[in-house]
């Protein structure tokens, strides 16, 4: 008899926890991805999305059995001794499935309920937003910059990997406020590096984005087979 099919490679997928991630961070969940693959998250910022992938991952799976379990018992094949072993196979991996993605989901949780304190006595402690230029050029700090000083001129600016320029004035700023740092062991005609520091990561992935009105989700058909896993849009 040929072996029921394993779940699919996970993909960002929807969980019971994105909007407790999404209202804590203030990013979607797509976002924080991204920003761990670029290495932009503080360590606890990035032990939540690594959690998150998983709880993902188990979603994927209790969906797929719980899908398999109705189109084993939608009438599509005869009922006798092999679908009742299949049923029964189905039940002990939709059991195992869900048990995955409770655990997954306490690990999520138990990370996450810090983030959410932080977040509730942010605006009582009168912590002002990240400015949109702030943003701008820590992002684009990110991804490699060198602070740099013409030669003929004496002029000094930032030009970062991307190809973005940040006025000198703008990276004093940033740097007065602790969200950046330069490796002054290298001199500033042969560019000098500048980085963000744990307090700009921690800025970058805490800086609220604009409201936007929630997108109406359409429901999957029911019975319908997950040729792909549910990804966000």
């Amino acid at each position: 008899m040929p072996h029921d099919p394993a779940p699919a490679a996970s993909r960002r997928g929807l969980s019971a926890l994105d909007h407790r991630i999404e209202a804590s961070t203030g990013h979607d969940v797509d976002t924080l991805w991204a920003h761990r693959d670029r290495g932009l998250l503080d360590e606890t910022h990035a032990r939540l999305v690594d959690q998150h992938r998983e709880l993902a991952e188990t979603e994927t799976g209790v969906s797929f059995y719980r899908t398999l379990l109705h189109r084993l018992s939608s009438g599509e094949f005869p009922v006798d001794g092999a679908l009742f072993e299949r049923i029964d196979r189905a039940v002990g991996q939709l059991q195992k499935a869900a048990e995955a993605r409770d655990a997954a989901a306490r690990r999520v949780t138990a990370t996450l309920e810090p983030i959410e304190a932080a977040a509730a006595t942010r605006p009582a402690a009168g912590g002002r937003q990240l400015s949109a230029a702030d943003q701008a050029a820590l992002l684009a700090i990110s991804g490699g910059a060198k602070l740099y000083e013409h030669l003929l001129t004496g002029r000094m600016s930032v030009t970062a990997a991307c190809g973005t320029r940040i006025p000198y004035p703008e990276l004093q700023r940033l740097e007065g406020a602790g969200l950046v740092s330069r490796d002054t062991s290298h001199p500033v005609h042969a560019g000098q590096p500048v980085a963000l520091t744990e307090a700009g990561r921690t800025a970058l992935t805490t800086a609220r984005r604009p409201a936007t009105p929630p997108v109406p989700k359409t429901a999957a058909r029911p019975g319908a087979w997950p040729t792909t896993p549910t990804h966000r849009r």
